[in-house]
């Protein structure tokens, strides 16, 4: 039988008692956990001293680092197109929110300017809505790619949107379903590394972090944004990628749209020059920082968007994944609409209601190996500001299953906020922008 160098129970007093975790410590842990030696109830107690207790910019570092030595790590430094031209690559992580369509019209307008995007992405899980399971709404469009596949398609197209392969990160897929039933989701230095492991991983030369913040986010106040958008900003910066963050507001959904189908069909709209000012505002402004990231400055990202060169990149992207561009995108077979119970001004539109009725319409899922209809969600017909006229439409609810109506219903009925003529709520998108310290 081989021994072990350190013991469980003695790393798990150490945080329960406010001390640090050495580097060795945390190797030993990370390998230890992946390996089998340390329990689910051991790595459970140790998440919640984490939890309570916090972790020092070192440690989160070495714990970082230890779960992506835990896999591979992909290398895009051969990467060129078919030119033989070196290509740079960047990256974009949001923290996740309702109708954050945002990736699908960024990668292609990113790759319009010579600058590579990777990015891996994944599904929904409650009411946050999942990158990938926007663009299965398009026919024969594939999340899968071998690690050939996605190399071939950067250097030939300049972005992929595809699912993560299991190789990356592996220690990090455990301990998230871990945290996910111990009630320790929430502790920043454990989302930082979850996070950040996988983007590290991911060898992209810079990344732009878009760390929702709000009703709809999973971080309620600037406050906890801030923190945990300085610290993934630091473990970036640490591990030599170029790393900045954005702090935007997720009080009120991004867009019209929050579902599958329908925000594809959005973001269609936006790469063809039009779509919802908060959408191509946040697009405008992450992919700037994106190319900024990658050393391209002085171009007038928001002309690429107007003039169709973004939308040619997003056809060849979904072309080369198998996706037909000429199919019609699926439509809910039943709809029920909700109407404004007074007039006045639309002060608030609640995010986290939005979400959770797109959620109970089948848009999400709650486990994650339940379907979602690719129809279904709420589209909205308002955005706080808007003058509203008793009996005008406020948002229309989308399924295939009419049964779900009554309890989507129930949620959205509360989500908007009516005051009288005069009021004017505060629309800021963008709350600050963070460095590394």
């Amino acid at each position: 039988m081989s021994t072990e160098n350190f013991d469980a129970v003695d790393i798990i007093r150490i945080k329960r008692d406010r001390g640090t975790l050495s580097g060795e410590q945390i190797d030993w842990t990370i390998d230890a956990y992946t390996r089998g030696v340390i329990a689910e109830e051991q790595m459970a107690a140790l998440n919640m001293a984490i939890l309570l207790n916090g972790m020092d910019r070192a440690e989160i570092s070495r714990w970082t680092t230890a779960m992506i030595d835990s896999g591979e790590r992909m290398d895009f430094s051969t990467l060129r197109t078919p030119a033989g031209l070196a290509l740079a690559t960047t990256d974009k992580h949001s923290t996740g929110g309702v109708g954050d369509k945002i990736t699908l019209p960024l990668a292609p307008l990113v790759a319009v300017f010579g600058v590579a995007v990777p990015q891996l992405s994944g599904r929904g899980l409650g009411h946050t809505g999942g990158t990938l399971d926007k663009l299965e709404a398009i026919a024969g469009w594939r999340a899968d790619l071998t690690n050939a596949q996605m190399m071939r398609q950067l250097s030939e197209v300049g972005a992929v949107i595809c699912a993560a392969g299991a190789s990356l990160a592996p220690a990090d897929k455990k301990l998230y379903a871990l945290r996910d039933v111990t009630g320790t989701v929430e502790a920043i230095p454990l989302i930082a590394s979850s996070i950040m492991s996988k983007k590290i991983a991911e060898g992209t030369g810079a990344l732009v972090l878009d760390v929702k913040v709000g009703s709809g986010a999973f971080m309620k106040t600037l406050e906890d944004a801030r923190e945990l958008a300085s610290t993934m900003v630091n473990l970036g910066t640490d591990a030599g990628v170029h790393t900045v963050a954005l702090l935007t507001n997720m009080d009120t959904p991004l867009g019209l749209t929050a579902g599958n189908a329908i925000e594809v069909e959005e973001s269609i709209e936006v790469l063809a020059g039009g779509g919802p000012a908060d959408v191509v505002e946040l697009t405008i402004a992450l992919a700037t920082e994106m190319l900024a990231g990658a050393g391209v400055t002085d171009v007038d990202v928001a002309a690429a968007l107007k003039d169709g060169r973004a939308m040619d990149k997003w056809r060849a992207m979904i072309a080369a994944q198998g996706g037909d561009n000429d199919a019609p995108l699926p439509v809910a077979r039943e709809s029920e609409t909700i109407y404004a119970q007074a007039d006045g001004v639309l002060t608030s539109l609640d995010a986290m209601d939005v979400g959770v009725a797109a959620w109970r319409l089948g848009a999400g899922r709650a486990r994650r190996q339940d379907p979602v209809q690719a129809g279904a969600g709420v589209r909205l017909h308002a955005k706080p500001g808007d003058l509203v006229r008793r009996g005008a439409p406020l948002a229309t609810m989308l399924t295939n299953t009419p049964e779900r109506f009554e309890r989507a219903r129930e949620i959205l009925e509360q989500a908007a906020t009516i005051a009288p003529a005069g009021s004017r709520p505060d629309m800021v998108l963008i709350h600050e922008r963070i460095t590394a310290s």
